[in-house]
């Protein structure tokens, strides 16, 4: 389908460093606070030690949320709570500081970055550093036609990637990572169907704005017919992301498999990013080991993938705003294990 070759992704990426995690295990059982005190802050450190390659661990002091934003044509057929085509709103909101996510990450002192990869508006509507990687106004309706053309995907993943090697070259040492999408969930929903064999009615959930039963119908109906397009591409992971993810989801792959590469360790979201850790854990299987679940959104596809994957979220609030929110929520956790992992006084 494309001269990008993925298999090299699973040649590039290594796991992070196993003896700097024991070294910081050995570390932190030499402290004063009894083992298990600290629950999973300890876990966290030792994750840290080992992305960072460094005992003591460092601050987490230069954090970015990143999110990727698009719309869906499949959101038409009413699957969700908002307007087709209302990403952006979505996206003014984050600029003008009113959403949640831009309120946490306000008050955390994390920079965020919106990419437009397929919002359906005008783009002169947006600053042209967040239009730039855009690739069309908004993806196809993935219940009857391919979400993106094999180039626009090639566009969208190659865009993902140069955004992983911007940030890492910046000096961000942890991205917290969502999206800003309408339909995106039902993408989400499909792709983590169609990797984990599952029927359409055991990954479709509410959404962040919860749908109502006569939605939640339409929006199984929907990743139904997908599931039917997504099966016989399976075997090929842009591929499959071109049929049935979008490019803001095919850009969110893109720049988890390059972050691994660059050692930049992720936070997860909701289910858009866990779907989007589950096609690039389908490409390198080492690659999940650079991220952490912010927290459960209460999607069941969300726990589907991550139980695939085989990470377990840090928080489970209840909260389902999506749009980057857990995994702010997150951040004072794992900055937390940071300050711990390096400041607790070791013994002799």
């Amino acid at each position: 389908m494309s001269a990008l070759n993925l298999d090299d992704f699973a040649q590039l990426i290594e796991r992070p460093d196993s003896e700097l995690r024991r070294a910081a295990e050995e570390r932190r059982a030499s402290t004063d606070v009894p083992p298990g005190a600290l629950g999973r802050l300890d876990e966290l450190g030792g994750w840290l030690a080992a992305v960072q390659q460094r005992v003591p661990v460092r601050p987490v002091e230069r954090p970015k949320a990143l999110l990727f934003a698009g719309d869906h044509g499949v959101a038409e057929l009413g699957v969700s709570a908002r307007p087709a085509g209302g990403t952006a709103d979505l996206v003014r909101a984050v600029l003008d500081g009113s959403s949640p996510a831009a309120v946490l990450a306000r008050h955390t002192g994390v920079p965020v970055r919106v990419v437009d990869m397929a919002v359906d508006c005008d783009p002169a509507g947006f600053p042209a550093e967040i239009t730039r990687h855009r690739v069309r106004r908004g993806s196809g309706r993935i219940d009857v036609e391919d979400a993106l053309t094999p180039d626009e995907a090639e566009a969208a993943f190659r865009a993902g990637m140069a955004i992983a090697d911007e940030e890492a070259d910046a000096g961000t040492d942890l991205v917290v990572l969502g999206d800003l999408s309408v339909g995106g969930t039902t993408a989400a929903g499909t792709l983590i169907a169609a990797l984990c064999g599952t029927d359409a009615s055991v990954v479709t959930g509410r959404g962040g704005r919860p749908i109502d039963d006569l939605a939640w119908m339409r929006k199984c109906a929907a990743i139904r017919d997908a599931l039917r397009r997504a099966r016989p591409v399976l075997g090929d992971q842009l591929e499959l992301l071109a049929t049935v993810g979008g490019a803001d989801l095919t850009a969110a792959t893109g720049f988890l498999l390059q972050s691994a590469v660059r050692r930049t360790p992720v936070i997860l979201d909701g289910v858009v990013s866990a779907a989007c850790a589950l096609v690039a854990q389908r490409v390198a299987f080492r690659a999940p080991d650079w991220w952490v679940a912010g927290q459960a959104s209460g999607e069941p596809a969300q726990g589907k993938a991550l139980d695939r994957i085989a990470l377990t979220p840090l928080l489970d609030h209840g909260v389902t705003a999506g749009e980057g929110t857990g995994a702010l929520l997150a951040l004072p956790l794992v900055r937390a294990a940071a300050a711990l992992a390096a400041e607790l006084p070791a013994g002799d």
